[in-house]
């Protein structure tokens, strides 16, 4: 081999090293991202209120990534936990490996969980939903709960993603229209939805949401700088609901990136995402 060939092999080294270090940190290392959400619904004693919001797990194996999460959420110290889907891979089904995650969140907060669109396709999802029960996670299965506190109310609200439904000829749209006039929206408290899929804001905001909490998007995959997320189920190229805090009339969603990767298996430019959400009363409620 002469010199040139040895220092374009060492070169290629080099760079296969750093990729395989960049995609190892890319997808292992959560960063944190917060939000603050003001409402005149909410009540004074649920001002402050903490949220840390799961999505898009995917049996997320990573002993250093699963460690981060947990330490993460103790720090931020949340109210409420939520798991808006994806919790368990169709592709790579490990309800044992899930559980075991939840089961140190449940220490943390109280947990609440809806199913995504990778439930709908496990036959396991009796065994998944029985177990987190049996750890005391609040599923919600299209239904709401109301948390009291000094007189003001919180309300809750979990629906199932449109898939769990098992009709294909019938738009998810309609589908979860049709599920959250079902439950309910109280229009006097603060309403949180806890719910998959990210692209349908403005059904939200008719139905008279306060806060959607989303993911299925996974960021887009790949972020491109000044561009956004490259692809996402649902929404094709360049998709519009990829992360981040999204309004429109008085309803406001946040779009959670994810943490774990599906049939892509590689995240780029798009760490896994924690979400922490602060509710605050607006100033006129006090």
């Amino acid at each position: 081999m002469d010199h040139k060939h040895g220092i374009a092999l060492s070169l290629l080294s080099a760079a296969s090293l750093a990729g395989g270090l960049y995609c190892y940190f890319e997808n292992t290392s959560p960063t944190v991202s917060s939000f603050t959400v003001k409402s005149e619904k909410l009540g004074r004693s649920f001002d402050g209120f903490r949220i840390c919001q799961i999505s898009d797990f995917h049996n997320t194996h990573s002993s250093s990534l699963r460690a981060a999460l947990t330490e993460q959420i103790a720090r931020f110290s949340p109210d409420l936990i939520a798991v808006t889907g994806d919790l368990v891979d169709c592709r790579r089904t490990d309800v044992d490996s899930a559980v075991r995650f939840v089961a140190d969140l449940v220490s943390l907060a109280p947990v609440y969980y809806v199913t995504g669109n990778h439930e709908a396709r496990i036959i396991e999802y009796r065994q998944l939903r029985s177990e987190l029960e049996a750890l005391g996670v609040h599923v919600l299965e299209n239904e709401a709960v109301t948390l009291r506190r000094g007189g003001a109310g919180l309300q809750i609200i979990g629906i199932h993603d449109p898939r769990i439904a098992h009709e294909p000829s019938i738009p998810d749209a309609e589908i979860a229209q049709r599920e959250l006039a079902a439950v309910g929206v109280d229009p006097d408290c603060f309403s949180l939805l806890l719910f998959h899929r990210p692209d349908l804001l403005e059904l939200y905001a008719d139905a008279g949401i306060t806060l959607a909490l989303t993911g299925h998007a996974h960021g887009g995959q790949i972020r491109l700088p000044f561009i956004g997320g490259l692809l996402a189920p649902q929404q094709g190229w360049f998709p519009r609901w990829t992360n981040g805090l999204h309004r429109q009339g008085t309803a406001s969603m946040i779009v959670s990136r994810g943490i774990g990767n599906s049939l892509f298996p590689f995240r780029i430019n798009n760490r896994p995402e924690l979400v922490c959400v602060t509710l605050e009363a607006a100033r006129n409620e006090f």
